[in-house]
């Protein structure tokens, strides 16, 4: 038996010339519904901001997308406050220099369970047993005159605070969520009355936004209307989410069975993580990542673990490892694709990459990191040995354990994770984790891949080193081109200013100086290489002089 549900929604465009409001209802596959549940949200885009429907309709497909990509055995709340505290930055730093504004209210239906977000002046009533209760607050400043001022919405503070509640379902419920343009007109009095009616959600919803603009409302109208049809039975997923700890798998051996997986055998061991080679039913090859029962009692381990992987379900794509959907897990850990193919470290013991499958390598590298940095996900530790490069052609980045993602990941104070050669010099200074520090260890490992050496010389564990100017990589491979030395040059410079900026721009800077080389002319051997060039005319003039002072003696 699973949950039931009949929904209604409307919105509709007040006197303004744009409707700022905007609805998502999510109903996903049975297996997923069990294990997620489903998302219903209500946003109102504020009008003077940027653009408010911009805001409101981002943030909702923000929700509907990330919430599903969180791992199952995170609670409901904790998924939530993950990912919007990740939005609500992304709204402050895509709206052109203004903010970008939305009230958000947003209900998750899980097993016999309910989970409510709220941030604004939206509302979310619930119908239970004939009586009405208002289950949100609003956010906005009392003073005469600024109650309809927002003082805490998605996008206007760097702290976000959103406000939770949850609670058991019962059969019967009915939730609705507003916007301001319906319950500033209409009495919760009003309200109770229209959902007593024994009408189907949508003709609720409908009459709601219609007697909101006859009674005066000058704003966009929105209702969405949920109704509890018919519960589950007990979840097994609610009662695990409320587990203190998730358990560790048992060590696992060569040849057993293990929730569905065929073990084949452990394929690395670290003090931080354990990797099986796995099949599944159809035999073909995963590799199942977990944790030694070492780090069993160290508290931030699991979420960590489970971090990283809700890192790989937001990035899914063909630069990344495919993750399964495990529906069944009961123990911590997460399954990955296995790809046949190599390293590009692996491939770097056969011999330096040719000009040629270097330029075909650095803009898929350079379009994955691009990728990550606009979802707001730094990796930390890209080097030849987490770039794996399948038989099928493609180029994956690997090992998200380090990564980090601004306002969500704890970071250990004087941390510096990563390999040093491929740390950037300003974070042994201490500088938070950014895009750019990416950019700088794709730019060292692109620069190692062509010359076999590091742009600063090779750093070593505990070691401060100093960044003076970098070793042009023409030093080694005289066949680059000048403006690819020139691109490479910028990618490892030692201070940000001088770095790019973006992904985006380090791709036009290649795109750009390829075409540009079709109609330049090398660059001079002695702007190249002039320490060679005046050895080599030294030398000639001194076997001139040689020749001369022979000639003389005769």
């Amino acid at each position: 038996m699973a949950l039931q549900l009949s929904i209604g929604e409307t919105s509709a465009t007040g006197p303004r010339s744009e409707n700022q409001d905007a609805l998502r209802v999510v109903t996903p596959a049975p297996a997923l519904a069990a294990s997620k549940g489903y998302l219903l949200g209500l946003a109102d885009g504020v009008s003077q901001c940027a653009d408010g429907g911009l805001a409101a309709r981002a943030t909702l497909q923000a929700l509907a997308l990330d919430y599903y990509s969180t791992p199952e055995t995170w609670p409901v709340q904790h998924s939530l406050d993950r990912l919007l505290i990740a939005h609500n930055r992304w709204l402050q730093a895509n709206g052109g220099g203004q903010p970008l504004l939305t009230t958000l209210t947003a209900l998750v239906l899980r097993g016999r369970r309910y989970t409510l977000a709220h941030i604004g002046d939206s509302r979310a009533y619930l119908w239970r047993d004939g009586q009405l209760l208002r289950l949100t607050e609003d956010h906005v400043w009392e003073q005469p005159g600024m109650q309809h001022v927002l003082k805490r919405a998605m996008g206007l503070d760097q702290h976000l605070v959103v406000d939770y509640r949850d609670g058991e379902l019962q059969a019967g419920d009915s939730f609705l969520l507003v916007s301001d343009g319906v319950w500033a007109c209409l009495s919760d009095k009003r309200i109770g009355e229209l959902l007593q009616r024994d009408y189907d959600a949508a003709a609720i919803c409908q009459t709601l936004v219609d007697e909101a603009h006859r009674a005066g409302s000058q704003d966009n109208a929105s209702a969405l209307l949920v109704h509890v049809e018919q519960l589950p039975e007990a979840a097994l997923a609610d009662t695990l989410a409320q587990l203190e700890h998730w358990p560790l798998p048992p060590r696992l051996r060569e040849g057993q069975e293990f929730e569905g997986w065929q073990v084949e055998g452990l394929l690395g061991e670290s003090r931080q993580s354990l990797i099986y080679r796995v099949r599944d039913t159809d035999n073909q090859p995963w590799l199942l990542k977990t944790l030694p029962t070492s780090r069993a009692s160290e508290e931030q381990a699991g979420p960590a673990l489970l971090q990283e992987e809700w890192f790989l379900r937001r990035v899914a794509g063909r630069h990344f490892p495919e993750l399964h959907a495990l529906p069944q897990r009961q123990h911590l850990y997460y399954v990955q694709r296995e790809y046949a193919g190599q390293t590009l470290a692996a491939r770097l013991q056969h011999g330096l990459l040719s000009l040629a499958d270097w330029q075909d390598l650095a803009p898929r590298l350079i379009k994955a990191l691009g990728l990550l940095h606009r979802r707001n996900i730094i990796h930390r530790d890209i080097k030849p040995e987490n770039l794996l490069l399948g038989d099928d052609g493609e180029l994956r980045v690997l090992d998200f354990g380090l990564a980090y993602c601004p306002g969500l990941t704890r970071d250990e104070a004087h941390s510096l994770p990563g390999t040093p050669s491929y740390i950037a010099p300003e974070a042994f200074a201490g500088t938070p984790p950014s895009a750019q520090q990416d950019l700088y260890a794709a730019g060292v490992t692109l620069y190692h891949l062509l010359t076999g050496h590091y742009p600063y010389g090779e750093v070593e564990a505990f070691q401060h080193p100093r960044f003076g100017q970098p070793t042009p990589a023409s030093r080694y491979r005289p066949d680059l081109p000048a403006w690819l030395d020139e691109v490479l040059n910028r990618a490892v410079a030692a201070a940000p200013a001088q770095r790019f900026e973006t992904a985006e721009e380090w791709l036009l800077a290649l795109e750009s100086g390829e075409r540009q080389s079709l109609n330049n002319h090398p660059r001079p051997l002695l702007e190249r290489e002039p320490l060679l060039v005046w050895r080599s005319v030294a030398l000639v003039s001194l076997l001139l002089n040689l020749l001369l002072a022979l000639l003389l003696l005769k």
